[in-house]
């Protein structure tokens, strides 16, 4: 914890008095660990936790001594633990403000007591016991020194006679691992950090000035900076918010948000408190999350900031990546100096890191566009490639290929690389995968003896003849080709090329013994790279043509390892590799019956394993899958599922499981049959093959029929089982999906409460990863459409857990726990317990939530609520500004925002107060504007809106005047029975006024309600008759009129 706390926490300068810790994010994150380090102390480590420190920790505590109970003898100032040690002293005492705590227990239990305030605690306590490890465990481990190895530690303590030795000895070390942990989660969280410069703000903001403005099509109204002197640094922050980072603070009017008051900083950009209304300074204080540039933001914070840029991405993309290069200059040094700071033990740690901390970079470059010309022919530098060919005479090995020079690799990857993305630009792959990039082993690192070893061996790889090329391959072989260090001596030295050299020989030893050592080493990520760069997927193809079943198997899984990210599947696909990795799947099918494995030869059934693997890779890319489908690969995948071997299983149903999201191979799936094999495979006792049947299944089971292929096969029961087992978090993600899913039947839901999965599934709302909960709670969505489970879920104790939900930030748990709130609350008794959680104003505060989904869902999810709330009308009215809220949603682009929103008006105007008060909002004219649409869902609710709001005031006189009868009639056009009901029930509100009357006629609406009067709906019938009833009546009394 030394090291960590002095090397990676960020202290204020030293001035007057105490340095303290500085408000930063990565001080939070550091204090964070050392919180659920702490906390967890106790249960982990019960033994360790009664050890007493050699010195107590002091600080001044912020805890009020009644926050203590049971255990602690209490007064008006003072608090003693009843825990004391051996000299009867107590190991927490507390005079106020001053605390003393001697043993990991009573931290433990202190940082219980602090619930909210254990942040501050922590850091006071950090701030006042800057070496808290010395205290601990006393001056000879003090952990600011280099030499605190863990040898060191253990060289120590064996010394010490203390008969407390073992237990001191355990806690150094868990110290020590602590450190560690603390180290590599700062480099992480520094190799993420955003380095904003003035230069960058500036053009940010310069290029959103130019797209800002008056207009639906503007991404902002404006743009504006708070201060017109500019710095000879480009900033235009105070000098004293300059020294905290600070660059600038700039006033953004979006279209649909209030002005944003928004700092940005060389940490990122951050809202901070705005402009005072006193004296229009600003307050700095960070009121948000620290985003990594402007845009981003503005994309979080405005939806229709976001819309708008989507538009604008044609003429933006071309100067924002212009500005986007400038972004790139990542904190190595800071990377740099916190892996110095690491003592020997911890920088194998590390150096696993590394691929991670490079990956976070790679993901910003700058993609090709599609206006970018080829300036390099890459069919001429193929062709250059193959005429560099030298030929090798006299004991040396005949290839049958060209030798791929290095240098020259480079120049043709380069050249291609443009060529290759611009082809392939309509993938429509995720950069999850992108590359990493590239790292040499440094010239001053102690690298181990093995590295120079297989230096060795490479050499007499280039030099030897075809016996010493043997001996060598085995030899590299026989070393540890998982650990990186001997994948990357392999690479640094040239070795690389010689084994792809090698593939194109005609000894299939030698090809043999290469694709083992490539099979290896293709695992990690730089490697995979440079295999692609050097050309070696067209080879690997060419070889799953060979008669030769080992050399087919060894190519297949190299390619299974080397197609992890999207060029190298673009590279299998163009160069045929698909349709022959496809076909190697039918070797096993034509050695027999697969499902008699006695019958079947074994190296088929490996070569069958080897294809679907690499298949499975390169089933990421859309492309891929369409050349999968068309190669006939499907009957292939269907009839491998029939094999009792797992590990062909494994990668066939993994292929099927990313395949199934398109809806040509959900269709495929059904007409093969291949439910019912998944079903079965469910009750397999191997986990991974467990999930992946399972996640086919949720992909699958979007299609109703597939859903009752899933029950009639008994793939039920087997899903609801698999709930009991939590440990696997990726199985358990996988089964609550399918199970989601499959709940949409109605007929499923009812065998799941008769497996009791609902019970077991309301047990897992709390203490799981968000991908299990958005899927348990989609599940309970589902589940609680029917009042059986609505009843259960309350009775279990579900619907506080779900409230609970709703103040999350993950887009897709809160669309799915809205509904599921939605459809408890259709239940009275369960919407009383809603209200008493504050459930419903945590769904009205949902409605400002950026993402139109979540706004849906909760607008959907008040109706119920509002019906079945005891006094509805002034539970809504006591939500301040939540009327005008709702009513301003009216003017959202989004359809389903749209529907949602009516059908809460619609609920909310039975109260006639809140009709009058939604009526002085506008309500009436942003309802009439929205008249004219095709969409049959937000007719209905449209409908059933204006019909509501007719029942207050002139409303229905100013929707005439507004134009919305005319477009109501057409609405009895539709082939919607519910639209023509909601219609007809409008029309009749609006045939109260005359001028409406004569609207509705001169439009058509007399013959339409005519053959509405013929329905078997009676609501319907009434509305109808009701309104062709007052038009009648007008035109008599017209009539009469003309006569007298």
């Amino acid at each position: 914890m030394g090291v960590a706390l002095t090397r990676s926490a960020q202290w204020t300068a030293a001035g007057y008095g105490t340095r303290t810790l500085e408000i930063t994010p990565l001080n939070e994150a550091i204090l964070k660990e050392i919180i659920m380090f702490v906390e967890s102390f106790i249960y982990k480590h019960p033994q360790e936790a009664k050890y007493v420190f050699v010195e107590p920790l002091e600080w001044k505590t912020n805890l009020d001594p009644s926050a203590f109970e049971s255990g602690y003898i209490v007064s008006e100032t003072t608090v003693k633990s009843e825990e004391v040690d051996k000299d009867g002293q107590p190991l927490l005492s507390v005079s106020v403000p001053h605390i003393k705590v001697r043993s990991f227990g009573q931290l433990s239990r202190l940082l219980l007591i602090a619930k909210d305030t254990k942040l501050k605690e922590a850091q006071a306590c950090i701030e006042a016991n800057r070496d808290p490890v010395t205290k601990i465990l006393g001056l000879d481990y003090n952990t600011k020194k280099e030499d605190t190895s863990v040898v060191n530690i253990l060289d120590k303590i064996t010394k010490d006679e203390d008969p407390e030795s073992e237990i001191k000895m355990k806690l150094g070390m868990l110290l020590k691992q602590l450190d560690l942990h603390l180290l590599n989660h700062s480099l992480k969280h520094i190799s993420l950090e955003i380095c904003l410069k003035p230069t960058i703000v500036k053009n940010d903001i310069e290029l959103l000035k130019h797209f800002s403005g008056k207009g639906e099509q503007t991404v902002l109204e404006s743009i504006d900076y708070t201060s017109d002197y500019e710095f000879s640094n480009g900033c235009r922050a105070p000098p004293w918010r300059q020294i905290h980072g600070e660059i600038c603070y700039v006033l953004v009017k979006p279209h649909d948000v209030e002005t944003l008051c928004i700092t940005c900083s060389a940490e990122g950009v951050f809202l901070n408190g705005g402009k005072t209304d006193d004296e229009g300074e600003i307050n700095y204080e960070r009121k948000s999350e620290i985003y990594k540039d402007l845009v981003t933001f503005l994309k979080e914070k405005s939806a229709k900031f976001s819309e708008n840029m989507s538009k604008q991405d044609v003429r933006f993309s071309g100067e924002w990546k212009k500005k986007e290069a400038l972004k790139e200059a990542p904190k190595k040094e800071e990377a740099a100096a916190l892996q110095k700071a690491l003592p020997a033990s911890g920088k194998s740690v590390l150096e696993k890191n590394q691929i991670n901390f490079g990956k976070s970079q790679m993901t910003k470059r700058l993609e090709p566009s599609l206006n970018w010309k080829a300036t390099v022919d890459f069919k001429k530098h193929k062709s250059l490639l193959k005429d560099t060919q030298e030929e090798k005479h006299g004991g040396r090995l005949e290839r049958s290929g060209p030798p791929v020079s290095h240098r020259r690799a480079q120049l043709v990857r380069k050249s291609a690389e443009k060529i290759e993305e611009i082809i392939s630009g309509s993938s429509s792959e995720s950069e999850e995968d992108e590359e990493p990039p590239d790292h040499r082993q440094e010239a001053n690192v102690d690298l181990p003896s093995e590295y120079w070893q297989i230096q060795k061996l490479v050499k007499y790889l280039k030099g030897g003849n075809q016996i010493a090329t043997v001996i060598a391959l085995c030899s590299l072989k026989d070393f540890n080709l998982a650990q990186e260090t001997c994948q990357l001596a392999i690479r640094d030295v040239g070795g690389l090329e010689v084994l792809i050299n090698l593939l194109d020989t005609d000894e299939v030893k030698c090809k043999i013994g290469s694709l083992k050592i490539l099979k290896e080493i293709s695992h990690n990520p730089q490697i995979r790279r440079n295999i692609v760069d050097l050309g070696g997927l067209p080879i690997m193809v060419n070889i799953l043509d060979s008669p030769h079943k080992s050399l087919k198997c060894l190519a297949a899984e190299t390619i299974a390892n080397v197609a992890k990210f999207r060029r190298a599947r673009q590279a299998v696909r163009r160069h045929g590799g698909i349709a022959k990795l496809v076909a190697l799947l039918d070797c096993a099918q034509n050695s027999g019956e697969l499902a008699q494995s006695s019958l079947c030869n074994a190296r088929d059934v490996e070569v069958a394993r080897c294809g679907a693997l690499a298949l499975w890779s390169c089933s990421k890319s859309y492309m891929n899958k369409e050349a999968i489908r068309k190669a006939g690969g499907i009957p292939l995948l269907a009839g491998l599922l029939k094999t009792s071997h797992e590990n062909v299983l494994i990668p066939v149903v993994g292929t099927l499981q990313e395949c199934a999201s398109e809806e040509s191979y959900r269709a495929a799936i059904k007409a093969e049959r291949i439910i019912e094999n998944l079903v079965k495979n469910l009750n397999s006792e191997n986990e991974q093959l467990q999930e992946h049947c399972a996640m086919a299944i949720y992909q699958c089971a979007e299609d109703k029929e597939t859903r009752d292929l899933v029950r009639l096969h008994g793939g039920l029961k087997p899903l609801a089982s698999l709930l009991n087992n939590t440990d696997n978090k990726e199985r358990l993600a996988a089964v609550t999906g399918a199970i989601w899913k499959c709940s949409i039947s109605k007929e499923n839901v009812t065998k799941f409460r008769e497996y009791k999965a609902i019970e077991t599934l309301v047990g897992l709302l709390t203490d799981q990863p968000e991908e299990v909960l958005v899927n348990v709670v989609g599940a309970l969505g589902e589940c609680c459409q029917e009042y059986e489970t609505r009843v259960l879920v309350r009775k279990c104790g579900g619907i506080q857990p779900l409230v609970n939900l709703l103040v999350g930030i993950n887009q897709a748990l809160l669309v799915n726990v809205t509904k599921a709130v939605g459809a408890c609350a259709v239940e009275p008794e369960s919407m009383m317990i809603i209200d008493r959680l504050d459930g419903v104003r945590l769904l009205w505060s949902l409605l400002k939530n950026p993402h139109p989904h979540v706004k849906a869902s909760a607008a959907w999810a008040l109706c119920p609520c509002i019906q079945n709330a005891k006094d509805a009308g002034e539970m809504v009215r006591s939500f301040v500004g939540g009327l005008e809220l709702v009513v301003n949603l009216l003017k959202s682009d989004n359809k389903e925002v749209l529907a949602s929103v009516c059908a809460a008006i619609t609920n909310i105007a039975k109260d006639q107060e809140n009709l009058a008060v939604i009526t002085d909002h506008g309500v009436v004219p942003l309802l009439s504007k929205l008249a004219n649409t095709n969409n049959d869902k937000l007719r209905r609710h449209l409908a059933e809106a204006i019909s509501r709001c007719c029942m207050w005031g002139r409303n229905r006189v100013a929707f005439g005047e507004y134009k919305a009868v005319a477009p109501l009639v057409h609405y009895l056009k539709s082939d919607d029975t519910n639209v023509h009901q909601a219609t007809a029930q409008a029309l009749y509100q609006l045939s109260e006024d005359a001028d409406n009357c004569i609207t509705m006629h001169e439009n058509g609406a007399v013959k339409l309600l005519l053959d509405m009067v013929g329905s078997p709906d009676e609501e319907l019938q009434e509305a109808a008759a009701g309104c062709i009833s007052n038009i009648r009546r007008l035109a008599l009394a017209i009539e009469k009129a003309r006569y007298t």
